[in-house]
Parts: structure tokens; sequence; C-alpha cells
């Protein structure tokens, strides 16, 4: 038991402390100026204690929304050739769905402050085309064309992640991301799942 105030596991969760050691100093310094060591340092946890959770300082942001993602990836991979719009459309609200404010919502509020705006687009990017393609992997084995299912893919992932973006950017306490990502697919409702 550590009861000299020495640096060692937190009595919150690290995973939970590091977050919002990071969130603090992206808002203080930026994100660019915020180094793995700083975090760590400010978090009062080692630098393998970190990379025991995250990749690298911007997988803080993105790792609730990362787990949410694979679980629909897997989901998706699972539904088969008698998919359907409306089945797919319940996996993709399974990201949002219960989604409280988190890192991401943080910095996609206040990614200006924090410096983020180029790295958001980047990592955004990423996540996005790992969600179409599942999506559009799904279409295809549901017996969609290429293209449609291509096309399908990228409007659904779009449709999450600027759910996410739009439900942060207004203010986490206005509404839940999965009324906001209704009205999206609502939106992408006109492209039809089937030929």
């Amino acid at each position: 038991m550590n009861s000299s105030g020495r640096a060692g596991r937190p009595k919150a969760s690290s995973r939970e402390t590091l977050a919002e050691a990071a969130c603090e100093l992206f808002l203080e310094r930026g994100y660019d100026a915020t180094s793995v060591a700083d975090i760590t340092q400010r978090a009062g946890v080692s630098r393998s204690s970190f990379f025991n959770y995250f990749a690298s300082k911007s997988d803080v942001l993105w790792s609730g929304v990362d787990e949410r993602i694979g679980e629909a990836v897997e989901a998706l991979g699972r539904l088969g050739r008698s998919a359907t719009g409306g089945e797919v459309r319940g996996v993709l609200l399974h990201i949002v769905r219960d989604f409280a404010p988190d890192p991401l919502a943080l910095a996609l509020r206040n990614a200006d402050a924090m410096g983020l705006q180029d790295e958001l687009v980047r990592d955004t990017g990423l996540r996005m085309v790992r969600l179409a393609s599942a999506v559009a992997g799904a279409a295809r084995v549901a017996g969609i064309d290429e293209i449609r299912a291509d096309v399908v893919g990228a409007a659904f992932a779009a449709a999450v992640l600027s759910s996410l973006r739009v439900w942060a950017e207004a203010g986490a306490g206005r509404g839940t991301p999965e009324a906001v990502l209704h009205d999206a697919l609502g939106v992408v409702g006109d492209l039809p799942w089937t030929a």
C-alpha cells in the first residue's frame, strides 16, 4: 500500500487519470506542446503505465470511441447475407448510445483552444475509413454492388462521426449523440441499402 504520497497507481483508474491530465494539458499548453512525459508527470503514473492504456497521445482522445467502433466492426461482420439497412443502422446507433462526455467530446468542443484541428481531421478520417469499410463489407456480403456499397459505407460512417462532432460542439448537455445520429441517418436514408 502506498501511503507515502509517492508516485504510483492513483486511487482512480489510471486510464481516467491519464485522460484527465492530458485534456488539462492540451487546454493549458496545446496539443503539440504536450508530451507523453508531461501527461504521465501530471497524472502521477509511469510512462509504461501510459503505454499500457494508450498507443499514442491522440489515442487518449479516441479510446472510448475506438472501442465502440471495434465492437461495431465485429457486429457488422456477423450480419451476413440477409443484412438489412435497419440492422446496420442499429449497429451504428450502438456506437453513440449512452455516450457520456469524454476526452473526445472535450477535444471536439475545444479543438481551437487545444490546437487539435489538424489532428482531429486526420484521426477522424482514420476512424471514418475503418467504419466505412466495415459497412461497405456488410453491404457487399448482402449482395449490394461494389460502388453502391462503398457510397453507403462512406455515408453511414460520415453520419456517425459527424454526429459525435455536432453533439460535442453544441455542448454535451444539449440532447444526445443518439438523437443527432438518428437525424443524420435520416439524411442518408435516401441511399437505398439494396439495389
